[in-house]
């Protein structure tokens, strides 16, 4: 594997465009592949964290999810978020984009185009980018009943078989980072996915599901979010998104 740590300078998130896009798609999925022992990653993590809180740019909803890799453990600092399933993610993102392998700071904007993490006007113009291309399947997520969260997706094309994910993140998190390359520093962050998972997948260009989550001891479920997902397995464009905030499920 190999691991690639981009170090730019940050220049602040300007949520605004010259020229107002023809803006088709009303959601975008945005991945951050980061890590508490990465010291390049603190300026992407905020920028993420500033997509969260904004929620939008030029009308069009962005749905960010930060995924903690592992690979960075080995090197001083043991980031309680990551995942080796998120490693495998990012490599298979490495394959589909031709490059040389895995690097953090990276962020992935609807499964079809990569950047540096902490480049904001990139990030901008990738959304902007990602927005005028039309959606191809429509996702909701309801809550009909106690605990019960019903997911129905329908893609236009009939023939489409998209995989159907499942993420949790959790927003206000903060960490006091004792070593490795971010010793001494307070790192906060906001989207993380604390759960993440293949529901099924399309069958005729729709998918129905009722779920049960629960949450974790350890989750503040008022900053927690679900976010559900199409993504084509071998392309890896994502065809839909939505989210909801665990506080609006059914009690």
């Amino acid at each position: 594997m190999v691991v690639l740590v981009v170090g730019l300078v940050f220049a602040g998130f300007a949520l605004q465009s010259s020229k107002p896009p023809e803006i088709h798609r009303g959601v975008v999925l945005v991945e951050l592949f980061t890590s508490e022992g990465c010291s390049s990653c603190p300026p992407a993590d905020a920028l993420l964290s500033r997509l969260r809180e904004k929620q939008s740019l030029n009308g069009i909803e962005v749905i960010p999810l930060g995924f903690h890799v592992d690979y960075w453990n080995s090197l001083g600092w043991m980031d309680r978020f990551s995942s080796r399933s998120y490693s495998e993610r990012q490599e298979k993102y490495a394959r589909q984009f031709g490059l040389e392998g895995p690097y953090t700071p990276q962020m992935v904007v609807d499964g079809s185009r990569e950047l540096v993490g902490n480049n904001s006007r990139g990030a901008e113009d990738a959304i902007l980018k990602a927005a005028g291309e039309p959606p191809s399947a429509e996702v909701t997520i309801s809550s009909p009943s106690a605990n019960e969260v019903l997911i129905r997706v329908q893609d236009k094309n009939p023939k489409e078989s998209g995989d159907v994910m499942l993420a949790i993140s959790e927003d206000n998190l903060e960490t006091n980072v004792k070593a490795g390359e971010n010793n001494g520093h307070v790192l906060r962050h906001a989207a993380v996915v604390r759960d993440f998972e293949r529901l099924g997948r399309l069958s005729g260009g729709s998918f129905e599901r009722t779920i049960q989550p629960k949450a974790a001891a350890d989750w503040k479920t008022k900053d927690v979010r679900l976010v559900v997902f199409v993504q084509d397995p071998s392309k890896g464009s994502i065809a839909g998104a939505a989210s909801i905030p665990w506080t609006s499920l059914s009690r």
